[in-house]
């Protein structure tokens, strides 16, 4: 067979094996490593798939070899060659059984010394790594991120359009309606004085969708919000947007169960089983948490009934002011030393709590300095009702009681995470349900909603929206948690005029603002707007999730940096003066 170096590749790297021995191929990649042994030299040649040994021989082509050994990491090369069999096989690598004889070579390109390392092992500063974002993604290990991400996204179609949900692009230059954060805007060149909004979600877009009678959309959907940034947040993400008509909270709950549960099997082979519930109140009085980490099973227990009346000052001063006890049990911790239990009290202060009570249980009963303030009786039904045995640790935060959940929840990770309990690749879902429908704003000295204000309320709550405890509304409002993470949000929306307007009044939304705001979304629930709901769902912390990953970072090709700043092209930056004065707008520092 005659190859041709301008011909396509007859393979990719990791595809030989043993049935392509004696077959003549044409390869193309880059120079992963060069090694020179006994006057052989071998190359491993890499692309996305993988890798190849190719060797050059002397004895066979001197001047071939001779070019060989000016390759360096990194080179962009094309070989033809014959596939042979290896004397001595590596068993870590697929191709590992053959290697490519090489006839001919060609450099396409040479390459500098990278600073980043292309190899798993390099421990390069991020900031270094974003810098040089087109070296780092060569690395194996981001490659293996972004090809699973392409997997999921085809899943993700795959799944939701077999359920009859059909894919519709919304626009990214939209009105502004904020949503809670700050909106990204876009002056208008045409329109001077007037500025698109790039859309925090498609929120009013999907609604009108409904209206429209699309009765099932998705859509994966790039959203942006301008806030301050950490690990697992980006100015602009990607979302698994879903909205559907005629929907009850089950039917949300049990589609995308199944959904959730699909993408697992199909992308991972794990299996997460079904998915419990449990409301706001329940969650946070629990886990001290409204996203609690499931694979840590230890729940806080309110002990406010039981030691009531042990005579102990210091739950007596709480109790006084209507605060609330509160413990959780640390199987198999009392191996804790006083120092590592002096850090934890020291941890939980930094969440408002004065300080942490710590009993060991043993066989006779409880040791520490505070269990000489309670009887045998209070002490017997203490590790009765936490459950605890011997060689437990109990952990007890008296305070008021969001300080006593806050505190007690952010130990019980604390302490999971000193005894390594938290394995990353055992995914324990769960629906946390029946939000509050308002949240107290301190900035703004208002109640604000929780979710969004087009969030419907309970029905059996409805009527407390016409009395003076609204703000004790619960709302059709669900989020779907995986190990502690947030991974998905929603609600069934409201769509009846009468009630929406309720609500504006209530959030101090006049009917001129919401005319402002609002007013094409209001004009076409006039039109017939059937029930409706959906839930959008994170993919870039989804995809943290399913990798076992610490940051979003590591699965999005081209992210920011957390002052919100792309290191690669220098972005943001400040553009020409006319630039700014075709679009009507003088910097306040100019002026």
């Amino acid at each position: 067979m005659d190859l041709d170096f301008e011909t396509k590749r007859t393979h990719p790297c990791n595809e030989l094996r043993l049935a392509d021995v004696k077959k003549e191929v044409l390869l193309k990649g880059w120079v992963d490593k060069r090694r020179d042994l006994g006057g052989l030299v071998f190359v491993d040649l890499r692309d996305r798939t993988g890798k190849v040994q190719i060797v050059f021989n002397p004895v066979k082509d001197a001047e071939l070899h001779e070019k060989a050994q000016t390759l360096r990491s990194e080179f962009v090369i094309a070989v033809k060659g014959v596939v042979e069999k290896r004397l001595e096989q590596n068993a870590k690598l697929p191709t590992g059984e053959i290697e490519v004889a090489v006839t001919d070579l060609r450099i396409l390109n040479d390459s500098k010394t990278p600073p980043v390392s292309i190899s798993d092992e390099g421990n390069e500063s991020e900031d270094v790594r974003l810098r040089y974002r087109f070296l780092d993604l060569r690395r194996p290990a981001m490659q293996r991120n972004i090809l699973f991400r392409h997997k999921v996204l085809q899943d993700v179609r795959g799944i939701l359009s077999a359920e009859g949900f059909v894919e519709i692009d919304t626009p990214i230059l939209m009105k502004s309606t904020p949503e809670g954060a700050r909106d990204f805007l876009v002056p208008s060149r045409i329109n001077k004085g007037r500025f698109y909004a790039l859309p925090q979600s498609p929120q009013t877009y999907k609604q009108i969708l409904m209206v429209a009678g699309y009765d099932r959309y998705f859509q994966v959907a790039k959203c942006f919000r301008d806030e301050d940034l950490r690990a697992d947040r980006q100015p602009e993400f990607t979302q698994i947007d879903c909205e559907l008509s005629f929907p009850h909270q089950n039917d949300i709950y049990d589609l995308f169960g199944k959904f959730t549960a699909a993408l697992f099997k199909s992308a991972l082979n794990a299996d997460i089983g079904p998915i419990p519930r449990l409301s706001y109140q329940e969650a946070m009085e629990r886990y001290g948490s409204d996203k609690p980490d499931l694979r840590v099973d230890m729940r806080m227990h309110d002990l406010t009934p039981l030691v009531k009346e042990s005579g102990f000052k210091i739950f007596d001063a709480v109790l006084e002011k209507g605060g609330a006890i509160k413990g959780i049990c640390a199987k198999g911790c009392n191996d804790f030393s006083r120092k590592t239990t002096d850090e934890l009290t020291e941890y939980v202060k930094g969440f408002g709590a004065n300080g942490l009570v710590v009993l060991k249980a043993t066989t006779n009963g409880c040791d520490g300095s505070a269990a000489k303030f309670f009887s045998p009786e209070i002490i017997a039904t203490l590790l009765q009702k936490l459950h605890a045995d011997v060689g437990d640790m109990i952990f007890i935060v008296a305070s008021d009681r969001s300080t006593v959940n806050t505190s007690l929840g952010n130990l019980r990770l604390e302490i999971a995470r000193r005894k390594n309990w938290l394995n990353p690749m055992d995914f324990k879902p769960l629906w946390v349900v029946d939000f509050p429908m308002f949240e107290f704003s301190k900035t703004d000295n208002r109640w604000a909603p929780c979710h969004h204000p087009f969030t419907a309320p309970l029905d059996e709550d409805v009527s407390l929206l016409y009395g003076p405890e609204y703000h004790l509304a619960r709302a059709k409002a669900y989020d779907l948690v995986i190990n502690g993470n947030e991974i998905g949000g929603g609600s069934i929306r409201i769509h009846q005029a009468g009630l929406q307007s309720k609500v504006f009044e209530l959030l101090g939304i006049s009917e001129k603002e919401a005319q402002s705001k609002f007013g094409f979304l209001l004009e076409a629930f006039k039109y017939g707007a059937p029930p409706h709901g959906g839930i959008a769902f994170g993919l870039d912390r989804l995809l943290m999730i399913m990798l076992g990953l610490s940051s979003i970072r590591d699965v999005i090709p081209f992210p920011k940096t957390t002052t919100g700043s792309s290191l690669m092209d220098d972005c943001p930056s400040e553009v020409a003066p006319d630039q700014l004065a075709e679009l009507g707008i003088r910097l306040s520092h100019e002026s």
